[in-house]
C-alpha cells in the first residue's frame, strides 16, 4: 500500500524543489516547533536537530506516511541568522551579508511511519554562498520588494536575491530550501518513487 508523503514545511521554495523531482505531497502540515539554538548548539546540529523534531512532531500525528522535514540554518562567521520578520531585519541581514561569504546548513529528515514501525534517516547539506558589495540603494530597492521576509537569513535565492550572488559552492537546490540529491536518496531508501507525468 502507498504511504502518504506528508511534507512538513510550510514553505512554498521546498514544496517547488519537490515537484522538480515529481514527488507531489499528499499533506503539507508545518510543524511548530520552538527553533531556539541551545547554548553552544553547533549550527549544523541546530540544523539537523529542528528537522528531526518537525518530522517527529508531525509523525505523531499520523499513523503511517512518509514525512519529509527540513530546516535552513544561514550563518555568518558563527552568527546564526534567523528569519527575518520586518524590513529592518531584512536590511540589517543584508548590511551583514554584503561582500561576505556565509554557509547554508540544511538538515533534512525523513520518517517513515507504518505498520511495522519507524524507520528514520537524516542528512545536512552544506553550501557556501557570497554576496557581492551591496549598496544601501540595492538594499533598500530588496527590502521594499518585501521578498526577505520570513525568510532565514532575510532573503530568498529564488528571487531578486540571486543577482547579488558572485558566488556559490555546493548544492545549489540546498540554497533555496532543500537539497535535492541527499532527499531523492533517502525518500527512495523509505520506498518512495517518483511519479511518471
Amino acid at each position: 500500500m502507498k504511504l502518504p508523503i506528508i511534507l512538513a514545511s510550510a514553505s512554498p521554495a521546498r514544496l517547488e524543489l519537490l515537484k522538480r523531482i515529481t514527488i507531489i505531497p499528499d499533506i503539507i502540515e508545518p510543524a511548530d516547533i520552538d527553533e531556539t539554538q541551545r547554548k553552544g548548539e553547533h549550527p549544523r546540529i541546530l540544523a539537523k536537530r529542528l528537522a528531526f523534531e518537525k518530522a517527529m512532531f508531525i509523525a505523531s500525528k499520523y499513523e503511517q506516511g512518509v514525512i519529509i522535514g527540513a530546516d535552513t540554518v544561514p550563518v555568518v562567521g558563527t552568527k546564526v541568522m534567523r528569519k527575518a520578520a520586518t524590513a529592518l531585519d531584512v536590511k540589517e541581514s543584508l548590511t551583514m551579508l554584503s561582500h561576505r561569504r556565509h554557509q547554508l546548513y540544511t538538515g533534512v529528515c525523513v520518517i517513515k511511519k507504518d505498520a511495522s514501525g519507524i524507520k528514520t534517516s537524516q542528512k545536512v547539506v552544506k553550501s557556501i554562498l557570497k554576496f557581492k558589495k551591496l549598496s544601501p540603494a540595492e538594499i533598500d530597492f530588496y527590502c521594499q520588494l518585501g521578498e526577505g521576509i520570513g525568510k532565514a537569513g532575510g532573503y530568498t535565492v529564488s528571487g531578486y536575491a540571486e543577482s547579488f550572488l558572485s558566488f556559490v559552492s555546493g548544492s545549489f537546490s540546498n540554497i533555496i530550501g532543500l537539497p535535492l540529491f541527499e532527499t531523492m536518496n533517502m525518500l527512495n531508501s523509505a520506498g518512495v518513487v517518483p511519479n511518471s507525468r
